[in-house]
Order: C-alpha cells, then sequence, then structure tokens
C-alpha cells in the first residue's frame, strides 16, 4: 500500500450539499429552511424553547452544591512514599511536608497542598505535616510507628 491508495471507509464521509443553486438543484429558492422568520436566517439557535412553555431544563430542580473555592489537592498514596524512601530521596528522620515531596519528585508541584492516601504498604517510621489524611493512611502510618499532622484541622482549631 502507497500513500496515495488510502481512502476512507465506504460511507464513512458524505459529501457536502449545495444550497442555492437553482430549482433543479432540489435544494434551490429557501435552500431546505422552509418559509420565512428567525429559523431561516443564519446564526440562530432556538435550543430548548418549547414555544414559550417553560423548557425543560429550568423545570428540573438544580442539584448539588459546587464550592466556591475548592481546593485542588495533590493526592499521594503511602506506597509511592515508601518507594522514595527505599530510593533515598526522602529522608524519613525528617518530617515529610510538601516542599519535601515536590523536591523528591513524588508530586510534580505544591498546589493547594498534599492529601496522604493509604494505598499501598508503609514499612519506614516517618512523621507527615500533610493538608489531609484518609483514615486507613493514618492508621498505617501510626502502625509504622510514625505520626500524621494535618494542616487542615490544625486551622480550623486556630480559627475557633
Amino acid at each position: 500500500m502507497k500513500l496515495h491508495e488510502i481512502r476512507d471507509n465506504a460511507g464513512a464521509t458524505k459529501s457536502r450539499i449545495r444550497v442555492g443553486r437553482g430549482i433543479g438543484s432540489g435544494k434551490g429558492k429557501q435552500s431546505g429552511r422552509g418559509g420565512k422568520g428567525q429559523t431561516a436566517r443564519s446564526g440562530v439557535r432556538i435550543k430548548g424553547f418549547e414555544g414559550g412553555q417553560m423548557p425543560l431544563h429550568r423545570r428540573l430542580p438544580k442539584r448539588g452544591f459546587n464550592p466556591p473555592a475548592p481546593l485542588d489537592l495533590n493526592e499521594v498514596n503511602l506506597g509511592r512514599v515508601q518507594s522514595a524512601i527505599d530510593a533515598g530521596r526522602l529522608d524519613a528522620a525528617k518530617p515529610i511536608t510538601v516542599e519535601a515531596l515536590v523536591a523528591a519528585g513524588v508530586v510534580a508541584r505544591a498546589r493547594d497542598g498534599v492529601k496522604l492516601l493509604g494505598k499501598g504498604e508503609l514499612k519506614a517510621k516517618a512523621s507527615f505535616e500533610v493538608h489531609g489524611a484518609s483514615k486507613s493512611a493514618v492508621e498505617a502510618v501510626e502502625k509504622a510507628g510514625g505520626s500524621v499532622k494535618t494542616l487542615k484541622a490544625e486551622a480550623a482549631a486556630a480559627a475557633s
């Protein structure tokens, strides 16, 4: 097969219909748009309009809640942290913070903080200073002899 022999599958493309080319073409005069009015013009959308009845998308109730200032957190599993410690990129003796994880290459950039998740196994005794942590992650860290300090809980305690 050569480059000039490549063809699309039969029926994959549809040829464009040239409208407004005389009555004999079958698409002359009003070009298949019907009579006069709004829909005969170009650039008009009446999507969702139901003849003056309240449209369906406005009749249905709003659902859910979108927080006005959502946090964009990095999610880090314990397995990734352990592999970084094993490779010598992270020091388990020092507290593991966002800056330490960025320097070790575990996360690409700091964002709004780090949430620690419990997938994987942590063997090293390490203390974490993270924005949040799942229950399973906290249990696994404490089982290994380490500690988790959540900055979110600290900020809430300072505010009250």
